[in-house]
C-alpha cells in the first residue's frame, strides 16, 4: 500500500517505522531536511523536503497513487488544507489528521469535516488521547501502564515485579494451576531492556516489567497476586491546567462518586480559563514546584499528583518534590523517551508517553475494518492487537495449541459472545470470536496474516 506521511517528527516517524516494516511503499514529507533525512537513513521508506500542503509537494510524494495519507505535521492548519488538497487534487481514499487545538474538536463543529467541506476521515486529538491515558492510570494505581480492551472488559496492565511479589521466581505454568480461576495472562515482559513473550516454563523474577492481560473483574486480585495494593484514589492534584489538565479534571468531575480535584497552573490565563470550565475544582495559579503552593494544594493527603505540563523536567521534578512532601503515587508525561529510565531511580510510580498513545491511536485507524483496537507496547517493541476472526482466518475452527504463532506472539484473551475467557491450548478459536494479541514488533505482519485483517485484505 503507498502511504504519505506529512510530518516526520517522533509521532511520524513511529508511524513510518511501523508500515515501512511491514513492507508498505511510504513517504514521508517535513520542512525540515533533517528530519526527511533521518528517516530515510534508518527506515525504508522515501523522503520529499517541502511543505505538505503545497500540491507540488504531495505530486512529488507520489499522492496521485497514494491510498493513504496522514497529515501530522505540528500546524493543525497544515495537517488540514494537506487532507483537502490531498482529497480535492488527488483523491487520495483515506486521510488521517492530527489536530491539537481543542476549538476544532468542538462536537458543534464536527460537521467540517464531511467529504463536502474539509474532507478528513479521521481525527487524532493528542491532548485527549493523553488525558485518557492519565485517567487509565489513576484507575489502576499500581500499576505503569494501562490500557482498555474488549469495550472496557479486560485490561492490559504493567506491573512491575518487587520483593514482596508473592509469585516471583514463579513459573508460569504453576501460577496458571495455583490461580485457576483467575482471568489473567502474563504476555510480555521485559527484563533487563528487552521485551519477550514469556513461555510457560519461565519464571517472573525481581526487577521485571510484565504485561498482563486480565478481566477487569480481577484486576484487583491480579494486582493483589502480584503483590500491589489498590488504593482509593479521592483526592487528586494536578500540576498542569491546560488543555491535557483540564480535560482531565473535567472527567474526574464527572465521575460519580466525587473525587476532590485541586489544579497547579502556572500561567494565569490558563489558570482562569480552567477555573471558569471547572464547577467543582479548586485551581491554583503558581508554580508546581514550588513547595508552599503544593501545600497549599493539600499535597501530603493527596492520594495521587499527576504532572502533566508541557515540560518533561518540570513534570519530574514535580513529582519528585510531591513524593517528598508525602504524595504516595506520582505520575509524570514525558514526551522524551529517553528519560524513562530515570523514572525508578526518582521513585517516580508511572508515566505517560504522548508519542505511544497517539501512535495507537494512529494505528488503530490504519488497521481498519475487523482490528477494533490496537496499543502500542514501550518504544514500539510489541503491539496488542484486538481483532475480530473472520472465516477466512487461518485461526477459525482451530486449537490454540494447534495454530502456529511466532514466538514473539501469545494470545491475551478470547471473547465469545458477551463472555471473556482466559486461553488455554485447548481453547476453540471460532468465527466471529474477539481475540486480545501480544506480539512482538517484527511479529505483526504474521499475526495480519493468520488474522487477515492486514490492510491489503481489504
Amino acid at each position: 500500500m503507498k502511504v504519505i506521511i506529512c510530518g516526520a517528527g517522533q509521532v511520524g516517524w513511529q508511524i513510518a517505522r511501523h508500515l515501512s516494516g511491514e513492507r508498505n511503499d511510504v513517504t514521508v514529507v517535513d520542512s525540515n531536511p533533517d528530519l526527511v533525512r533521518r528517516a530515510t537513513d534508518s527506515l525504508d521508506v522515501q523522503g520529499i523536503a517541502g511543505f505538505a500542503s503545497y500540491p507540488d509537494v504531495l505530486a512529488r510524494a507520489g499522492a496521485e497513487d497514494a491510498e493513504m495519507i496522514i497529515a501530522a505535521t505540528h500546524s493543525d492548519e497544515v495537517n488540514m488544507v494537506t487532507c483537502q488538497i490531498a482529497h480535492s487534487v488527488f483523491g487520495v481514499n483515506r486521510k488521517i489528521a492530527r489536530l491539537r487545538s481543542q476549538s476544532y474538536l468542538e462536537a458543534i463543529y464536527s460537521d467540517l469535516y464531511r467529504r463536502d467541506h474539509m474532507p478528513i476521515d479521521v481525527v487524532i486529538s493528542p491532548e485527549r488521547e493523553v488525558a485518557s491515558a492519565a485517567l487509565q492510570r489513576l484507575s489502576a494505581p499500581a500499576a505503569f501502564d494501562t490500557e482498555v480492551f474488549m469495550d472496557g472488559k479486560a485490561h492490559l496492565l504493567g506491573i512491575t515485579i518487587e520483593e514482596e511479589c508473592p509469585v516471583v521466581n514463579t513459573p508460569l505454568r504453576q501460577l496458571t494451576d495455583l490461580f485457576s480461576t483467575l482471568r489473567a495472562t502474563v504476555v510480555g515482559v521485559r527484563r533487563e531492556g528487552s521485551l519477550f513473550a514469556p513461555e510457560a516454563k519461565d519464571q517472573l523474577f525481581v526487577g521485571d516489567d510484565c504485561y498482563v492481560f486480565c478481566h477487569v473483574a480481577d484486576i484487583a486480585r491480579t494486582m493483589e497476586i502480584f503483590g500491589k495494593k489498590q488504593s482509593k484514589q479521592e483526592r487528586v492534584v494536578l500540576v498542569g491546567g491546560g488543555n491535557v489538565g483540564l480535560a482531565v479534571a473535567q472527567a474526574l468531575e464527572q465521575r460519580a462518586k466525587r473525587v476532590r480535584t485541586k489544579v497547579i497552573e502556572k500561567s494565569r490565563h490558563c489558570a482562569e480559563r480552567a477555573a471558569e470550565a471547572l464547577e467543582r475544582t479548586i485551581v491554583l495559579n503558581g508554580d508546581g514546584l514550588d513547595s508552599g503552593l503544593l501545600a497549599e494544594a493539600g499535597i501530603a493527603r493527596a492520594d495521587a499528583m499527576l504532572a502533566i505540563t508541557d515540560d518533561d523536567k518540570t513534570n519530574m521534578l514535580a513529582c519528585v518534590r510531591a513524593k517528598s512532601e508525602g504524595c504516595p503515587y506520582v505520575i509524570a508525561l514525558i514526551n522524551d523517551p529517553t528519560l524513562v529510565p530515570l523514572m525508578g531511580p526518582l521513585g517516580i510510580d508511572a508515566y505517560i508517553n504522548p508519542r505511544a498513545t497517539t501512535v495507537s491511536s494512529i494505528l488503530r485507524h490504519i488497521r481498519h475494518g475487523r482490528v477494533r483496537a490496537v496499543y502500542s507496547v514501550g518504544d514500539a517493541e510489541a503491539e496488542v492487537i484486538e481483532a475480530e476472526v473472520l472465516s477466512t482466518s487461518p485461526l477459525a475452527g482451530s486449537r490454540i495449541a494447534d495454530i502456529e504463532f511466532p514466538e514473539g506472539v501469545l494470545v491475551g484473551a478470547v471473547r465469545k459472545g458477551d463472555k471473556i475467557i482466559r486461553p488455554m491450548g485447548s481453547t476453540r478459536i471460532d468465527e466471529g470470536d474477539i481475540i486480545a494479541i501480544f506480539a512482538l514488533a517484527e511479529d505483526v505482519p504474521e499475526v495480519e496474516r493468520l488474522m487477515q485483517v492486514s490492510i491489503d485484505f481489504f
